[in-house]
């Protein structure tokens, strides 16, 4: 079986990892040599979430695939779609991949190819204010020749009926899901490479890629007024790490931030945390927060996407309206200030990832849908 990956970007962030777990996960229900992956890259270079990928696994990395950037020309369209033959289904993710998603709508048919899925997981900067009209318009007409459209959040499935008018039959709402059972021991102090945690410390820790849409300079400033004896842990690489170093100088705690790059095994770090918060302008459904939860910590967050809903009942006072930098600041100040509190609210948290985010219905889902595009009663 050929399973063709087309992707935005391969980086380290959510919807990565998530690809990559259950190409794991696909490929040893399947057993050796079953399962081919062919992992593409938008972004030349972009394959940090290589790290998360069994080293058994059966992947391949070209670097002759036509390009997934540039003008939607006929003719380059073509060349895209010609490059899917031979595949089995072909999986693309997200708005960097919709010249692929085009590409098959155009030509599948003429070509004979394999069926396609379609990932939505949210928006970078420049559409985390606002959804563009001409790229709403792309959508539609593209996303007319997938098999299915899967989204993580509510948010996004209305997104994808109403603004990209697409058929209720073809959008799929998958939950995201971790392996909620190995975030309940705490790590040793050390299992982060290169930064041991002393015990006079607490750390307020967030995991996300070093994007300008995780807008994690906000963080710094929000965090910036917290006592002395709480640190910022950030786990995750990106372009906007010099941005958050700056940021940090100027508010006067480069001593106490922390950046010791991605951590492959967020369950092996999170636990860490005394405090979970995220920032970001944009999110639909984040596997950070799930994370944060399922290793009994209090989140506090902008209220992006449906993390209000994700959260439990006595953690929602913490998701604070978008965009409200002193309200993030005193939520954090709040959770940071009262160890009873967090201890609360972070059991509270644990308990609905338990019920509600194990990774298990999340993989079954999955392979439904997989399954049902090739037109297999089972899959892998």
């Amino acid at each position: 079986m050929r399973l063709l990956h087309l992707h935005s970007s391969f980086s380290a962030g959510g919807k990565e990892l998530r690809a990559a777990r259950l190409m794991n996960v696909f490929s040893a229900q399947a057993g050796a040599g079953t399962i081919e992956h062919t992992v593409i890259s938008a972004q030349p270079g972009a394959f940090g979430a290589k790290a998360a990928l069994d080293p058994a696994l059966d992947v391949r990395f070209p670097n002759d695939f036509p390009s997934l950037q540039g003008l939607p020309t006929p003719a380059r369209l073509l060349r895209i779609a010609r490059a899917m033959k031979g595949f089995d289904l072909v999986l693309t993710y997200n708005w960097g991949a919709m010249d692929g998603v085009l590409a098959h709508r155009l030509y599948g048919r003429v070509l004979g190819l394999p069926p396609l899925v379609h990932h939505e997981d949210g928006f970078n900067e420049d559409e985390a204010a606002g959804l563009k009209p001409a790229r709403n318009l792309f959508r539609r007409l593209a996303l007319a020749g997938a098999s299915a459209l899967v989204v993580p959040s509510r948010r996004l499935e209305g997104i994808a009926l109403e603004a990209w008018k697409q058929p209720r039959r073809r959008v799929r709402l998958i939950i995201n899901g971790i392996p909620v059972a190995a975030y309940r021991d705490p790590p040793p102090p050390g299992a982060i490479p290169g930064l041991s945690k002393a015990p006079e410390v607490k750390w307020l820790g967030t995991l996300a890629g070093l994007r300008a849409v995780k807008n994690l300079p906000r963080l710094v400033r929000a965090f910036a007024g917290l006592p002395p004896e709480w640190h910022l842990v950030i786990l995750g690489e990106g372009p906007e790490r010099t941005v958050i170093e700056a940021q940090a100088r100027a508010c006067g705690v480069t001593d106490r931030l922390h950046m010791p790059g991605f951590v492959p095994d967020p369950a092996r770090a999170v636990g860490l945390f005394d405090l979970f918060a995220l920032s970001s302008d944009s999110e639909q459904f984040p596997i950070s927060v799930v994370e944060a939860m399922a290793a009994g910590l209090a989140v506090a967050s902008p209220a992006v996407g449906d993390v209000a809903d994700m959260v439990s009942v006595e953690n929602r006072s913490y998701v604070t309206p978008p965009g409200d930098e002193a309200a993030l600041a005193w939520a954090m100040a709040e959770l940071a200030a009262d160890p009873a509190l967090r201890e609360t609210v972070g059991t509270a948290n644990r308990a609905r990832a338990e019920a509600h985010y194990d990774e298990s219905t999340m993989i079954r889902a999955y392979a439904e849908v997989y399954g049902k595009a090739m037109g297999t009663a089972r899959f892998p």
